[in-house]
């Protein structure tokens, strides 16, 4: 079967993909993965097929709108305010890329960052789609948005509000952007335009949807069905890397040290950021490495305490370090939690509170501090917990232990496989017909 996954955003959104892709494409199945020009070498360096649908992820993400959003914080309505004026501009490109790139696909994987565009192309093309997500994304009764906090056990129609904040979130997104879409709908693909309430309500019947991190971290709520699968993380190893000997040498040299990056999210001011850095660092008695990303933090020089750091892999790394310090990603979580050393979140934006919280509630880490919120002393307390605590240490070595042990990859694909079947019937087009069906 020809897969094509159109996805696009940073590297912690395209990653789990490419992993993904090779444990669908180690079942048989021939995988194309669908964006930003930016992940050509990472994708075609793990075996999979490659198409550009748009340029600089990262140009993109330092414009003054992609600041804006980057800024957001716990404010659902800012971040998707300044997602959608991020994105509007590119819509016609997307769809014309994705059109292209799922030309010759006998099925469409669909991820949230490019859903709208691809199951429109699906609908094009005739195609069927299985859903994905690597946050808890379908309604539900017993967790609410990603994007907003839970309601406490005692408020009168806790369900209700749980319910509601995915009608909200899902809603606001697509009134955002139905304009945009549904124009391009009309002038690209010759569709009719997508009906006032917008393709969301997918997410209520019962195509099966893969979700791309562990049971562990965040339970199935009891009222999703047997075709929402969540399967453990989709791990990229990268097996034979070798550290750099200045890396090599650092490690070496003292205890363990503490690993600082916000991985796509950049500051206004990188420099000020890194200061503050190197200062908690100093108060704490702690060794640093700091990771650079997108522009979160400055070059540092002449420290025998700090070294700065570029493209070194997480799944590598954050078992040498005493605590990870992250942005909360959702993929960068879940390389935090299975390092099995303690973690501190500071989120900027959209889902990464999200995963402060849940950090915290596992008791793996320290409260998040909200990057808007963050000082050298709070980040230096924070330190300080994170590698003094016993009890802390213990439950993030005990998860880490426990997630290292799954296979959410190996189990996703297997997903797939049981509730995909090709028939020995030919549609029209010369493509094996595809029915997808519930377990």
């Amino acid at each position: 079967m020809r897969i094509v996954i159109p996805t696009t955003g940073s590297r912690g959104d395209v990653q789990p993909y490419v992993a993904l892709g090779k444990g669908l494409q180690a079942h048989g199945h021939r995988v194309r993965l669908a964006t930003h020009a930016d992940f050509a070498d990472l994708v075609r360096g793990h075996g999979l097929d490659f198409a550009a649908i748009e340029s600089s992820g990262q140009a993109l993400q330092a414009s003054p709108t992609g600041t804006r959003m980057m800024q957001a914080g716990n404010n659902p309505f800012t971040f998707l305010r300044e997602f959608t004026r991020l994105r509007q501009p590119l819509v016609p490109a997307l769809m014309q890329g994705c059109l292209r790139a799922c030309a010759d696909a006998d099925l469409i994987v669909l991820s949230p960052t490019a859903l709208a565009i691809s199951l429109s192309v699906a609908e094009k093309l005739r195609v069927p789609t299985c859903w994905t997500a690597l946050q808890p994304t379908a309604p539900s009764r017993y967790l609410p948005s990603f994007f907003f906090p839970a309601g406490p056990s005692w408020l009168p129609g806790v369900g209700l509000y749980h319910f509601l904040t995915h009608a909200v979130t899902a809603e606001l997104l697509w009134q955002l952007m139905r304009p945009t879409i549904n124009r391009a709908r009309q002038e690209i693909l010759g569709l009719p335009p997508f009906p006032f309430l917008g393709p969301i309500s997918a997410t209520l019947g019962k195509q099966p949807h893969l979700y791309g991190y562990s049971p562990l971290v965040v339970p199935p709520p009891p009222d999703w069905g047997p075709h929402h699968h969540v399967t453990g993380y989709w791990v990229l190893e990268e097996p034979h890397y070798q550290p750099t000997a200045e890396l090599a040498k650092f490690l070496a040299a003292g205890p363990p040290p503490v690993y600082i990056g916000f991985g796509s999210n950049h500051n206004t001011d990188p420099v000020a950021v890194t200061r503050l850095v190197v200062r908690a660092l100093e108060d704490a008695g702690l060794r640093g490495l700091l990771h650079a990303g997108w522009g979160g933090m400055a070059p540092v020089e002449g420290s025998d305490r700090v070294l700065a750091i570029h493209s070194v892999p997480h799944e590598w790394l954050f078992g040498r370090v005493a605590a990870v310090v992250h942005h909360g990603g959702a993929g960068t979580t879940g390389a935090a939690l299975r390092s099995g050393v303690p973690s501190l979140v500071v989120p900027f934006h959209s889902d990464q509170p999200f995963w402060g919280r849940r950090t915290f509630e596992l008791g793996c880490g320290p409260a998040p501090i909200p990057r808007n919120e963050l000082t050298a002393e709070r980040l230096a307390h924070a330190l300080r917990a994170a590698v003094t605590d016993a009890g802390m240490q213990a439950r993030a070595s005990r998860l880490g232990r426990l997630l290292r042990a799954e296979d959410g990859v190996g189990k996703a694909a297997l997903a797939f496989e049981q509730q995909v079947v090709r028939e020995s019937g030919r549609r029209a087009g010369g493509k094996p017909r595809v029915v997808l069906r519930t377990a």
